[in-house]
C-alpha cells in the first residue's frame, strides 16, 4: 500500500526524461509536480501562497500554475530557469514590470487574467524574444498613453474586460505580428482611424460588446488580412456598413448579431466575396430585403444565422439565386416569417443543416422533398403537438431534433423512410406510450435523448418492432423519474449494443445488481445529481466490465472504497465530485487504487487540474472532504501543542474542509 506522506520539506520527483533516463526534479512544499508528456509542470495552484516560491523551483519547470493564490508582486525568477508558460490567474497583482520577468529568455505563454493590474511596463517581457500568447483578461487596466507592450513577436493578445476606454494610434505600435487580439468588453464606445493601421498580419479581431455606436470608415482601412471580425453586442444601428466592410476583402466570418441593426443596404458585402459564414441573429432586421442583400451578393455563403430577426416580410422565388453554396440556415426564432417558409426552402436545395426552432410551427414546411441532402433538421420547441407530418421524404437526414414540442404521441409512420437518421432528440415531450414499431426502420440510430419525457419505464422493447438488436450506442434518459427494478434489467435485449447511457438527475438511490444485465457493454455511464447515499448502492456497476467513464458527481456518497470498482478494470475517470465526503482512511485506500492499480492519479476526476484545453476554467474544482468535528479538534490540538516541528496547517487550512490531496498529506492512514 502507498503510504502517505507529510510535505513538510522540499521533495524531489521522479520522471522519465526524453532519453528514458530517470531525473530528479525538486518540487516546492505544498505543490504538485509531474510530467505533463515529456515536460515539467510545477502546480502551485490554490495554496494560498502570498509568494511565487522561487527558491524552491527546479530550473528545468517548462510550465509553472500559480493560479488563485494570493500573491501580490512577481519575481524576479531564478537566472537559469527554462520556464516556458507561466500561470498567475486569480492573483492580487497590481502591476506587470520588466524587473519581475529579466532573464526569461524561454517564455512562450504567460497568463495574468482575473488580478489587478493597472500598470503594465512596456519593456516588460524584452528578455523573452520568443514571447508568443498574453492573456490579460479582466484586469483594470489605467489608459496607455504611448504604445501598450514592446513585444514584437506577440501573435495573441486577450484584452477582453480591461476597462479601456481609448486606443490611441500608438497602442499596438510594438506589437505589430500579432494574429488574434480580443478586445471584448470594454467601453471603447467608438472606433476611430489610426489605432489598428499598424496590425497588417491580425486576422481574428473581437470587439464584442464594447459599448460601440460608432465605427469610422477608415477603421479597419488597413486589415485587408482579416478573416474572422466578431462585433456581436454593440449598438451598430446607425454604422455605414459598406464603407467600414469594404476594406476587408478576405473576411470568411463575420458575427454582427445583437447589434440594433434594422435593415442592410444592398452591396453591405460587395467587397466581402469570400465571406461563408454570416451571423445577423437578435436584430431587429423585420423588412431586410434577404435577396438583394445576401441571396444575390454572397456567391461563397455557406452558414447564415438569421434566428430571432423578427422577419416578416414574404421572399421572392429567387432570393437565394446565387446562394448556390447555402449549407447552413438558421432561422430560429421567426414565428412570422414562418408562413412563407415552404417557398423559401424549395430554393435551397444544398441545404444540409435547417434550424426552425421556436416559430410558432404548427406543421412542418412542405418542402422536404427537395432538401434531399439535409442531414440535420431542428424543429424543437414549436407547438406541433400531435400533428405531425411524416418525414419520409428526408432520406439524407442524420440529426433529428423534436424536443419540447408538445408531443404526446408520435405516428409509427413518422420514421417509415428516415432510415439514415443517426441522432434523435425526443426530449421534453410528455411520451408515456410509444407506438409499436416506432423505431424499427432506423436501422442506423446511434444515439436515442429521451430527457425530462416523465418516463418511469425508461424503453418499451415494442418500439423496436421485431428487431431482435439495434445499433444504438447512446441513450440519454436525464430528468425521467425512472423506477429501478428490484431485480433484473433496466433496459431491453434490444440496446445491449449500448456503450454509452446517462441516467443523472433521475433520483435514483439504489442500483441492484442485475439493473445493468442486458447493457454490459456500457463504456460511459453518468450518474450524477442522483441520491445515492453509499457504495452499497452501487452493486450495479459489477456487470459493467467494459466500463471506462463513471460520473458519480452530486450525489449523495460520504465514503467509496476501491471494491465498488473491482469489476471495472478499464475504468479510466471516475468523477466523484461535490458529495459530502466524510475525511476517513477509504478516501487513502481510493487515491491509493488510482495510484498503485491504476497507474494513474488523474483517474480520479478532481484531484489534479487540467491542462491545455482552449476554455479550460483558470481555477479548478477539486476533490474534496471534511472531517467530523471530534477528529478536526483532535488535529487542532495536536498542531497547536507542535513545538518541535513545523505546523503542517497553514492559514487557509483552518477549517475542516480538506481537499482530498491535503487530507491525504496529513492522514495517518496506513502508516505503520
Amino acid at each position: 500500500m502507498l503510504k502517505p506522506v507529510l510535505f513538510l520539506t522540499t521533495l524531489f520527483w521522479v520522471g522519465s526524461a526524453l532519453n528514458g533516463e530517470l531525473v530528479e526534479q525538486e518540487c516546492p512544499v505544498d505543490c504538485h509536480c509531474h510530467y505533463f508528456r515529456i515536460n515539467w509542470v510545477t502546480d502551485c495552484s490554490e495554496s494560498n501562497l502570498t509568494s511565487i516560491p522561487y527558491d524552491e523551483l527546479s530550473s528545468n519547470v517548462y510550465i509553472l500554475d500559480m493560479n488563485g493564490n494570493n500573491i501580490a508582486h512577481v519575481g524576479p525568477f531564478p537566472r537559469d530557469i527554462k520556464l516556458r508558460r507561466l500561470q498567475m490567474a486569480h492573483n492580487y497583482l497590481t502591476q506587470l514590470s520588466y524587473e519581475s520577468f529579466a532573464g526569461l529568455v524561454y517564455l512562450l505563454d504567460a497568463d495574468f487574467s482575473y488580478n489587478r493590474i493597472k500598470k503594465i511596463d512596456p519593456e516588460a517581457f524584452r528578455d523573452s524574444p520568443g514571447m508568443i500568447t498574453l492573456e490579460l483578461q479582466h484586469n483594470p487596466l489605467e489608459e496607455v498613453e504611448g504604445h501598450f507592450l514592446n513585444c514584437r513577436t506577440l501573435l495573441h493578445l486577450d484584452l477582453n474586460t480591461c476597462g479601456i476606454h481609448r486606443l490611441n494610434d500608438r497602442f499596438f505600435h510594438n506589437t505589430t505580428n500579432l494574429n488574434k487580439l480580443d478586445l471584448s468588453n470594454n467601453p471603447l464606445q467608438r472606433i476611430e482611424p489610426g489605432p489598428f493601421d499598424h496590425l497588417t498580419n491580425l486576422e481574428y479581431l473581437k470587439l464584442n460588446s464594447c459599448n460601440l455606436t460608432y465605427i469610422s470608415p477608415e477603421a479597419f482601412s488597413q486589415l485587408e488580412n482579416l478573416r474572422e471580425l466578431e462585433m456581436a453586442d454593440n449598438d451598430l444601428k446607425s454604422i455605414s456598413w459598406t464603407s467600414i466592410l469594404a476594406p476587408l476583402v478576405r473576411l470568411e466570418h463575420l458575427d454582427i448579431s445583437h447589434t440594433g441593426i434594422t435593415n442592410l443596404p444592398g452591396d453591405a458585402f460587395a467587397k466581402n466575396l469570400y465571406l461563408r459564414n454570416l451571423v445577423l441573429a437578435h436584430n431587429e432586421l423585420t423588412h431586410l430585403d434577404v435577396g438583394n442583400t445576401l441571396g444575390h451578393n454572397l456567391h461563397s455563403l455557406q452558414s447564415l444565422d438569421l434566428s430571432n430577426c423578427n422577419l416578416k416580410d414574404q421572399l421572392g422565388e429567387e432570393a437565394f439565386r446565387n446562394a448556390s453554396k447555402l449549407r447552413v440556415l438558421n432561422l430560429n426564432g421567426n414565428p412570422t416569417f414562418a408562413g412563407n417558409l415552404t417557398e423559401v426552402l424549395r430554393h435551397l436545395p444544398t441545404l444540409h443543416k435547417l434550424s426552425l426552432s421556436n416559430c410558432s410551427l404548427e406543421q412542418l414546411p412542405n418542402a422536404f422533398d427537395v432538401l434531399e441532402n439535409l442531414e440535420e433538421l431542428d424543429v424543437s420547441h414549436n407547438p406541433l403537438s400531435d400533428a405531425f407530418v411524416r418525414l419520409n421524404p428526408l432520406k439524407s437526414l442524420e440529426f433529428l431534433d423534436m424536443s419540447y414540442c408538445n408531443l404526446g404521441h408520435v405516428g409509427n409512420n413518422t420514421f417509415a423512410q428516415t432510415t439514415s437518421l443517426k441522432k434523435l432528440v425526443l426530449s421534453g415531450n410528455k411520451l408515456h406510450n410509444l407506438e409499436q414499431g416506432l423505431f424499427a426502420n432506423l436501422t442506423r440510430l446511434e444515439s436515442l435523448e429521451l430527457k425530462n419525457c416523465d418516463l418511469k419505464n425508461p424503453v418499451d422493447p415494442k418500439v423496436f418492432g421485431d428487431r431482435v438488436l439495434m445499433d444504438i450506442i447512446e441513450l440519454k434518459l436525464s430528468g425521467n423519474p425512472l423506477v429501478i427494478p428490484e431485480d433484473g434489467p433496466l433496459l431491453p435485449k434490444q440496446l445491449s449494443g449500448l456503450e454509452i447511457l446517462d441516467l443523472s438527475n433521475c433520483s435514483l438511490k439504489n442500483l441492484q445488481e442485475n439493473v445493468f444485465a442486458r447493457t454490459r457493454n456500457l463504456t460511459q455511464l453518468n450518474l450524477s445529481g442522483n441520491k445515492i447515499a453509499g457504495p452499497d448502492n452501487l452493486a450495479g456497476l459489477k456487470k459493467l466490465e467494459q466500463l471506462e467513464h463513471l460520473d458519480l458527481s452530486n450525489n449523495n456518497l460520504q465514503t467509496i472504497h476501491p471494491r465498488v470498482f473491482k469489476a471495472n478494470p478499464r475504468l479510466l475517470s471516475v468523477n466523484l465530485m461535490n458529495n459530502p465526503f466524510v475525511c476517513n482512511c477509504s478516501i487513502v485506500d481510493v487515491w491509493n487504487w488510482a495510484v498503485e492499480v491504476k497507474s494513474d492519479l488523474n483517474v480520479l476526476v478532481g484531484s489534479q487540474p487540467s491542462y491545455f484545453a482552449a476554455d479550460a476554467a483558470k481555477l479548478r474544482k477539486s476533490l474534496s472532504c471534511s472531517y467530523d468535528l471530534v477528529t478536526y479538534r483532535t488535529i487542532m490540538d495536536q498542531n497547536r501543542s507542535a513545538t518541535d516541528r513545523r505546523p503542517f496547517l497553514r492559514k487557509g487550512d483552518l477549517t475542516p474542509n480538506r481537499t482530498w490531496a491535503k487530507y491525504i498529506r496529513e492522514s495517518s492512514c496506513g502508516k505503520s
